[in-house]
């Protein structure tokens, strides 16, 4: 198991950072396609628990939503929002009319998945459209991975008191707490080091790692454990198997879901 992770992260990485350096549509499509594919595994997800979502509306929706905020920031949001709850309610008042008996529900999951991966999978989008967002995206998603490492290995070996026991057994007060203190201090190093690289103009300092750090280590836990709601509820244990040795893409971005919404607007209004 541990192999695969390892060779995946080899062979994924390279892709990732490309993306994020290149910026513009590059990076932007790799984050559609990411959000594209997180979205059928909703799906599937709760199709599995007997619900049923509208798969193509909720799979287009989310890649229109993303689409948008490449194309042209907020400006389209607004139409954009308001088709998609029109569709989706269209779409579920005549599921119910053909013999559904949940269309109810099923209208709630459907939009409720073009919101929290389209709408919020999409400020990953707007943060590499910041100043620096270059710099910004390479700071805001390791800050996440040394807050997650850092949870894992310290709860591993001294945790004790469960934060979570139906949502998470295996989370811990000592290792969220000490995950929160290797993201702290880890993302002010890693601003330390990309400060250099960045140059003297650069709004990167160890002041703003540590500050992005501790408030994405302290709330992106939430995105976790958000993920393992729903495949606690439907009985499932990965997303899908898309990864070998990481299970599905859902699993993998759940955390950088909050940590691109917070980080956009922690830097856009404490920063600039």
């Amino acid at each position: 198991m541990l192999a695969k992770r390892v060779l995946v992260a080899v062979v994924l990485l390279p892709i990732g950072i490309f993306a994020i350096v290149y910026g513009g549509a590059v990076f932007a499509g790799l984050v559609v396609l990411i959000l594209g594919l997180a979205a059928w595994e909703y799906v599937n997800l709760f199709r599995a628990g007997g619900l049923q979502p509208a798969s193509v509306i909720l799979i287009l929706g989310t890649i229109a939503f993303a689409l948008g905020r490449a194309l042209d920031g907020f400006e389209s949001a607004p139409w954009l929002v308001s088709v998609a709850i029109l569709v989706v309610m269209a779409y579920h008042l005549v599921a119910f009319e053909r013999g559904s008996e949940q269309s109810g529900t099923d209208f709630g999951v459907t939009l409720g998945g073009i919101f929290y991966l389209g709408w919020i999978g999409a400020y990953l989008i707007s943060l590499r459209d910041l100043p620096d967002g270059m710099w910004w995206v390479l700071l805001v998603l390791p800050a996440v991975w040394l807050a997650d490492s850092g949870a894992y290995f310290i709860g591993k070996g001294i945790g004790r008191h469960h934060i979570t026991p139906r949502l998470s057994p295996k989370k811990t007060w000592e290792g969220y707490l000490g995950g929160i203190l290797v993201g702290t201090l880890g993302t002010a190093l890693l601003a330390y080091g990309l400060a250099f690289i960045a140059g003297p103009e650069s709004m990167l300092t160890p002041f703003r790692g540590a500050l992005l750090g501790f408030i994405l280590s302290a709330l992106t836990i939430l995105g976790d454990l958000g993920e393992s709601m729903f495949k606690r509820q439907v009985g499932i244990k990965d997303s899908s198997n898309l990864i070998p040795g990481h299970g599905g893409v859902f699993d993998r971005i759940d955390s950088w879901l909050w940590a691109g919404v917070i980080g956009y607007y922690i830097i856009l209004w404490g920063f600039y």
